[in-house]
């Protein structure tokens, strides 16, 4: 049976987003929502009744915000905004971004501060809970004044316009509401730029992507713990005392990892018994990986606060002022992006380090050179190498931060922008690619181990998830192609659970 997830503004979690996207919840919005969002609609009726000036409701907007509107155009003002405002390119958004949008941007409505109608509300919750999805082009956001091209094509939907997909069809957006068994609005006052003025676009690529780097960060640990096992790696450098000297949290916590997954292994080796010393790939684990979720925590922290957020201009208060502010500039989301791109990028560089030296026959410890069961006529994993560092180098261009360039716009009223959306676009695109590099070195450290036949010295815990890699990628026995095993291990890592289970 369906769950149903209540929006109050305030207590939403990247898990349950995660989980309505899926199409494993329905939304509704709860008691106290709908109150606020009545009253906040009244305090924009009875400032308007009283005749006063309020930015983007009888004003235009941007540059135009000093041309007043008659009130016989109001309606008008929000429609064309939305249609003016459309304007995005590029290939559209997953459908997974487009609901993740859609959630948090009713979200954010449901916190009552945006003076729009409930019934626009539940039209989006319809959308969301019917599968009906607007199509949104991924290009065209600045970040600031929120996304507005993106949340534009999702709201003309509503009114009736744009393109959507419903039932795997893509039809206009008067035709899905039609076939969902929904009505078009039609917008009043304020409407429109509550619909669209906000950094949802931005913000849901961000809760995706926390949700899947969660994942691939345990990938990488994971990884870490085979290729520990693959090359006998010495378990002095996760020592609960010596890593207690160097007191960041998240580095003793990758080492608590390793230790809990490597315990009751055979295969790994103490200080001095092979040799003194591991390289840094294997050594350093705990400092880089750590340091890697130093950035996940700091991201989730701030996708946290921003989903539960109001990112509106103007803000309707509850003393029924309406304010204007600068709410939906995204740059505290585009620094948490660009943050995350940079950490998940070193899970990858170092996931690379340690394939090499699984595959180099000069740094493996002994095993066959390139993991090739008959080497020289075969060339193992030699080539699976060279597209691990093709990766690392692509996510090195993409983890440039989007967030220290600016382009005015609005005839620079709009003089700084935040560059948000692409730094999120680029952050999930970065943590894609990771999962591949990471499914590589998996791979190898299956086949590494499948060499030396040492299945029978693993951990339990090492030993249990060999298994699934193994059940999408068995061991080579000649050369082949393992392209699509690559990519299937990649998406595996990207949307299974097990290790966020084996990790508490």
């Amino acid at each position: 049976m369906m769950s149903i997830i209540e929006l109050d503004g305030n207590t939403l979690t990247r898990q349950q987003v995660e989980e309505i996207v899926k199409g494993h919840a329905a939304v509704v919005l709860s008691t106290e929502s709908k109150k606020r969002i009545q009253l906040s609609r009244e305090r924009i009726e009875k400032r308007l009744a009283e005749g006063q000036a309020i930015y983007g409701v009888n004003t235009g907007f941007g540059k135009l915000s000093h041309i007043r509107i008659d009130e016989a155009d109001n309606e008008l003002l929000q429609l064309n905004l939305l249609r003016s405002d459309a304007t995005g390119v590029g290939e559209p958004f997953p459908t997974v971004v487009v609901r993740a949008m859609m959630i948090l941007r009713a979200n954010a409505l449901a916190r009552g501060f945006s003076g729009i109608r409930q019934e626009t509300v539940q039209l989006l919750l319809d959308c969301i809970n019917k599968g009906v999805h607007p199509i949104v082009p991924s290009q065209g956001s600045v970040g600031a004044s929120g996304d507005l091209a993106p949340l534009s094509h999702l709201a003309l939907v509503l009114v009736g316009e744009g393109k959507a997909e419903f039932e795997g069809e893509i039809v206009s957006g008067g035709m899905a509401l039609q076939q969902a068994g929904l009505t078009p609005v039609r917008l009043q006052a304020k409407e429109g730029l509550a619909l669209v003025n906000g950094t949802q676009a931005m913000t849901g690529i961000g809760v995706l992507t926390l949700n899947e780097a969660e994942r691939i960060g345990l990938a990488a640990d994971m990884a870490a713990s085979l290729s520990l096992e693959a090359l006998k790696g010495i378990t002095a450098a996760f020592d609960p005392a010596l890593l207690a000297v160097r007191p960041h949290p998240e580095l003793e916590l990758v080492g608590g990892r390793i230790r809990k997954w490597l315990d009751g292994s055979k295969r790994v080796t103490k200080q001095g018994e092979i040799r003194m010393q591991d390289a840094y790939s294997l050594r350093c684990i705990p400092q880089v990986h750590g340091a890697s979720w130093q950035s996940f925590f700091y991201a989730e922290e701030r996708v946290q606060t921003e989903m539960n957020a109001t990112t509106d201009n103007p803000i309707v208060l509850e003393n029924g002022e309406v304010l204007s502010g600068g709410h939906f500039h995204g740059q505290p989301i585009a620094l948490a992006m660009d943050f995350l791109k940079v950490g998940v990028c070193e899970w990858a560089n170092i996931s690379e380090r340690r394939t090499e030296r699984m595959v180099n026959p000069q740094l493996n410890e002994g095993l066959p050179p390139f993991l090739a069961t008959n080497p020289g006529i075969e060339c193992g994993l030699m080539i699976a190498q060279y597209t691990a560092a093709s990766i690392v180098s692509e996510n090195k261009v993409l983890a440039h931060p989007s967030s220290v360039d600016s382009i005015p716009t609005s005839g620079n009223q709009e003089d700084h922008v935040s560059m948000g959306t692409t730094s999120a676009r680029q952050v999930r695109q970065i943590v894609h690619n990771a999962a591949r590099v990471i499914a590589i070195e998996m791979i190898c450290a299956s086949q590494a181990i499948h060499l030396d036949r040492a299945e029978q010295q693993l951990a339990p815990a090492t030993s249990q998830f060999l298994q699934k890699v193994r059940a999408i990628c068995p061991p080579l026995t000649t050369d082949q192609p393992i392209g699509d095993e690559i990519e299937a291990l990649a998406n595996y890592l990207l949307t299974s659970d097990e290790l966020v289970a084996m990790s508490k």
